[in-house]
């Protein structure tokens, strides 16, 4: 490129960069959350525009090549559109698994077509970011897939091993390793076949033991692996839009992984070398299946509810496969206007991947300040007349206060020291840790067994009977 023209691309790109920068800190606040989105995307589309400046300025591709990367950003423009007008909440984060494992898989690819390019006179800095680039991406491409395999429920969710499980990373990891350490020695393509082939069985025998307890943290370091792919995908280009997006998603990913794996009190080796959780029992709809469990009809869980003074909300899976946010939200609505002060409490890791309760009840227009976290809640619960618990289950188990169980030592939110409880439920099933829930004995709980969609309709209707 002439020097005119690298300058001007090099001052876009870290325009673009900054977009970027200024559009993630945009986001840690609500009221500016759609702002940040906006100002990203500003930063990406001069990001490609100047991509594709170069591209036309040397000569890069031929007319065919011109053809297929215009079908290709058609094709890929119309899915991803279609997507985000048609799935639902509740597939949100396979779909992210699978926006994971193509964003590592296409990283992997630019790396293995730009070495593939430059014969045996590969530098070793180049090998190196190669080879990076590529056990990162196609770790992260088959991993990914079979996560989202597990949260759509084609791979069933409970930890998935066999006899010498570790023994086989270990041996993968040491393939991995000495056919790198060849290539960097000695290029050759057919050591970077094996690496990659390495590293795609590496991704599967990664996720797989991870039970679907976890599933939230493995999106969430899926997601930090894509980025790091990117990144070094841009050192191997000498893309520095690329290096400075990448680097962002995966500094990112990897803290929100840090955060999410505290907030299980677990670290995060643990998860990765055997998760726990033999997935959702999504029996059907049922009666009490244990001593001491009492179920409540809608019109007592309505005098509970619209006579209390403060009622906090815990949503929680169930909420979201049912898609109940609309339903929960006018049911709030219609407390709040007799004066009962209700809130939502937000557990780290409830749903299947970051954020999903709040992403959820954002779509439902529930005003920001009303999610409260763990932290901030757990202290409100003592002096809360009803805690009215939607499909949430293990984040409210007191199981895991007691050493011993499945999920002893992970913070949970206190449902217990609320002076009654309400728990919408479709069955005494278990969560995905595959425990029972202690709180469903409590003398102080009782169950309303339904589908929360039509539960949270059947409770609206009662109040609106009972209050006029």
């Amino acid at each position: 490129m002439s020097g005119t023209f690298n300058d001007v691309i090099q001052i876009i790109y870290l325009a673009a960069a900054s977009c970027f920068i200024l559009g993630l800190h945009l986001m840690n606040n609500p009221a500016t959350a759609r702002r940040g989105n906006q100002v990203s995307i500003a930063g990406m589309i001069a990001a490609i525009l100047a991509t594709g400046a170069i591209v036309i300025h040397d000569g890069l591709i031929t007319t065919t090549g011109w053809i297929v990367l215009l079908a290709g950003i058609g094709v890929g423009s119309g899915l991803g559109l279609y997507t985000a007008r048609t799935v639902k909440m509740t597939a949100m984060p396979q779909l992210v698994s699978v926006f994971n494992a193509v964003g590592g898989g296409a990283a992997a690819l630019v790396g293995i077509r730009d070495y593939s390019t430059l014969g045996s006179h590969v530098a070793a800095a180049t090998s190196v970011t190669t080879l990076l680039d590529v056990i990162i991406g196609s770790v992260t491409f088959s991993g990914s897939v079979i996560a989202a395999g597990k949260l759509q429920g084609i791979i069933t969710t409970a930890p998935v091993t066999f006899p010498g499980a570790r023994i086989v990373n270990m041996l993968l990891a040491a393939v991995t390793l000495g056919f790198g350490g060849y290539m960097i020695a000695s290029p050759s393509l057919a050591a970077l076949g094996v690496v990659i082939a390495a590293a795609l069985v590496f991704g599967v025998s990664m996720v797989m033991p991870i039970g679907g307890a976890d599933m939230p943290v493995v999106i969430s370091l899926l997601n930090a692996f894509t980025g790091t792919a990117v990144a070094m995908a841009g050192f191997v280009i000498h893309n520095t839009g690329l290096i400075i997006a990448g680097a962002l998603v995966g500094a990112s990913g990897g803290i929100l992984t840090k955060l999410m794996a505290d907030a299980m009190n677990r670290s995060i080796g643990n998860i990765m070398i055997g998760g726990f959780g033999s997935g959702d029992t999504a029996a059907a709809i049922a009666g009490p299946a244990g001593a001491g469990v009492q179920s409540i009809a809608a019109d007592d869980a309505a005098i509970q509810l619209a006579y209390a003074a403060k009622v906090i909300i815990v949503p929680g899976y169930g909420l979201a496969a049912a898609q109940a946010q609309h339903e929960v939200a006018a049911l709030a609505d219609l407390l709040e206007a007799r004066g009962v002060d209700v809130s939502y409490a937000i557990h780290p890791v409830a749903g299947r991947m970051p954020g999903h309760m709040n992403v959820l009840l954002a779509e439902a227009n529930v005003p920001y300040p009303l999610l409260k976290e763990m932290d901030e809640v757990n202290p409100e619960f003592a002096r809360t007349d009803v805690a009215l618990v939607i499909g949430a289950n293990d984040v409210t188990n007191p199981a895991a206060r007691r050493p011993g169980t499945a999920i002893s030592g992970m913070p949970i939110l206190d449902v217990d020291q609320a002076k009654s409880i309400i728990v919408i439920k479709r069955s005494m099933g278990h969560g995905y840790a595959g425990i029972d829930n202690e709180l469903y004995a409590n003398p102080k709980t009782s169950m309303f067994f339904a589908d929360a969609k039509k539960g949270l309709a059947e409770l609206t209707a009662s109040v609106k009977t009972l209050v006029g």
